[in-house]
């Protein structure tokens, strides 16, 4: 088959890797068009966009899809199937209509469950214990084609986004493979998803890496996995806003009858700062101060005063009793 195949971050490449090294032509990869990136904000292609310039393969950037002038240029290509893995451009309905085959997706989740641009985020954040990646065919949803193959994986506890991506990144390769032979063979055939069962992943933003400490230690400490690398989970000590790079739940979480406020620092020392959740308490491991590098707490303490009774939060020092 004539193959054009689109996808933007690292989640992507292994994914085309995957197409490249099986026998059908990739006659275009798109990907989106550069974005500043870094310190000092310099214009810089996507993960794909370089793995597809290393394999000697034809690059498109289009703004959009929507364009006439875009859709011909596509259709040039006369591609019998479109690949997506995480492109970040919606396919209007005369792209999806455009290849004999269609248009398939690999998708971070076991569909129909996190439909939605962060599958993997929001996996963590729910706490699930096992998640995948589906190969499903493209219509005018938002991920609501029939699924043609899925993988399942185990979500490690001590799982990041970072790490589970990687890892999904990996089974969807995979999983594409083994769907491009049955697509080509004529004996993949997708089946409907069920729509009661779907739970939706919406777009992460900034303003959700804040750390409600009114919530359970055990909720907080997959907000900072989930976070992990972007945009990752922040408080305040006093007016300074602090990263949580790692932590985790005690397990005598629940073992404290008459708790203090929600956000007090309990107890800070080289091994963790513990605080106080709406439930159980939460050990801080690693953090890092606005514009400088991580550091483990013990580094964290040895230059900055948190003492007992302080309190985390909103941007005001509160003073309580630790309990």
């Amino acid at each position: 088959m004539v193959v054009v195949f689109a996808g933007t971050p690292e989640f992507a490449v292994p994914s085309l890797e995957a197409l490249a090294a099986g026998p059908h032509r990739i006659a275009a990869v798109y990907t989106r068009a550069d974005r500043p990136a870094g310190r000092g904000r310099r214009m810089a292609g996507s993960a794909v966009m370089a793995r597809a310039i290393e394999l000697g393969l034809p690059v498109e950037q289009p703004e959009s899809l929507r364009t006439r002038a875009a859709r011909e240029r596509l259709a040039g290509y006369r591609p019998d199937l479109i690949v997506t893995a995480a492109y970040g451009l919606i396919l209007p309905p005369e792209v999806l209509g455009l290849p004999a085959a269609g248009c398939i997706n690999v998708h971070a989740s076991l569909l129909p469950r996190w439909r939605g641009a962060a599958p993997v985020q929001h996996a963590l954040l729910a706490g699930d214990v096992e998640t995948g990646a589906t190969i499903m065919q493209m219509d005018a949803g938002v991920d609501t084609g029939g699924i043609l193959l899925a993988r399942a994986c185990p979500v490690r506890p001590d799982d990041t986004a970072r790490s589970l991506t990687g890892r999904l990144a990996r089974i969807g390769a995979e999983a594409l493979a083994e769907a491009m032979t049955g697509i080509a063979a004529g004996r993949l055939a997708p089946r409907p998803q069920d729509p009661s069962a779907a739970t939706l992943a919406p777009r992460i933003r900034k303003a959700d890496a804040l750390m409600d400490w009114s919530r359970d230690a055990r909720g907080l400490e997959r907000m900072v996995r989930a976070f992990d690398p972007w945009p990752v989970a922040f408080t305040f000590a006093g007016e300074e806003p602090l990263r949580i790079l790692r932590a985790e739940a005690l397990a005598d979480a629940d073992a404290h009858p008459h708790p203090p406020a929600p956000g007090t620092v309990i107890r800070a020392a080289a091994e963790g700062i513990e605080v106080q959740a709406g439930a159980g308490r939460l050990r801080v491991l690693r953090v890092q101060r606005a514009g400088k590098r991580p550091m483990d707490a013990r580094e964290f303490l040895n230059g900055r005063s948190l003492v007992p009774g302080q309190r985390l939060g909103d941007g005001a020092v509160q003073r309580s009793n630790p309990g």
